[in-house]
């Protein structure tokens, strides 16, 4: 998943050296060192190792090391459009937006059984969007959005927003500190609701997101709206649940 991750990035349209990428290495145990350094030349690319369990203190590992005002976090399982970094550098040339997001497109790994799409399909919002599988499609377009539709597998923020918000609640703990959970970008994403910044929306700006196959079951959507404290979607009827 990361090499794919890290070709999209290899062929955007803006030059590589006009952007750093860094990958954090959170306490992972296969090949991640290797295939980072097999970009080390189509990349202005930095390797760094947070060991500590969590997937915002690799993200707070990424937000000390930057050396940018603007911020683009993503996951190790998106493939990224190429026009995306391009495409959020300049909603930002705007100095009133602080946050920017885009389409999160579904990439299933495999056909995806009907309960789900009958989800998928819903309307919400301007367009779709499952925030369980952070998938969302509003379209075409650019245009103001509320900074909760701006989820963390493609996630642009200014430097100095981030800092002010004091970075991300944690949320990568176990399961037996499950109550000790923080609610990550959600917090953030408050701040900026609150302060009246600007959030936005710009299709071009947009990633494919893969949906394994064992995120799609029944299952899976439990322990996350376990985890959340939400309710799942309801479902269409109980039959068609796998």
């Amino acid at each position: 998943m990361l090499a794919q991750c890290l070709e999209s990035l290899a062929r955007q349209t803006l030059p590589a050296e006009a952007f750093e990428v860094l990958v954090i290495d959170n306490g992972s145990t296969d090949h991640t060192p290797d295939v980072t350094r097999r970009y080390a030349f189509s990349l202005q690319l930095t390797y760094a190792s947070a060991p500590e369990p969590g997937l915002h203190v690799g993200r707070h590992e990424g937000l000390r090391q930057a050396k940018s005002d603007v911020l683009i976090f993503a996951d190790d399982d998106i493939q990224a459009d190429a026009n995306w970094v391009e495409a959020v550098v300049q909603t930002f040339e705007n100095p009133n937006v602080a946050l920017v997001g885009g389409n999160n497109y579904p990439l299933f790994e495999v056909h995806p059984p009907e309960w789900l799409m009958h989800w998928w399909k819903k309307p919400v919002y301007k367009g779709r969007a499952l925030d369980s599988l952070s998938i969302l499609d509003f379209g075409e377009g650019i245009f103001e959005i509320d900074p909760g539709y701006v989820w963390g597998c493609n996630y642009s923020i200014r430097k100095g927003v981030l800092l002010k918000a004091g970075g991300f609640h944690p949320d990568g703990v176990p399961k037996e500190s499950l109550r000790f959970r923080g609610d990550g970008e959600t917090h953030v994403s408050d701040v900026v609701r609150t302060s009246g910044l600007r959030t936005i929306f710009n299709s071009r700006a947009s990633v494919r997101h893969l949906v394994t196959q064992n995120r799609m079951t029944r299952t899976y959507f439990e322990q996350r709206a376990y985890v959340q404290g939400s309710p799942i979607p309801t479902r269409p009827s109980a039959a068609t649940v796998a």
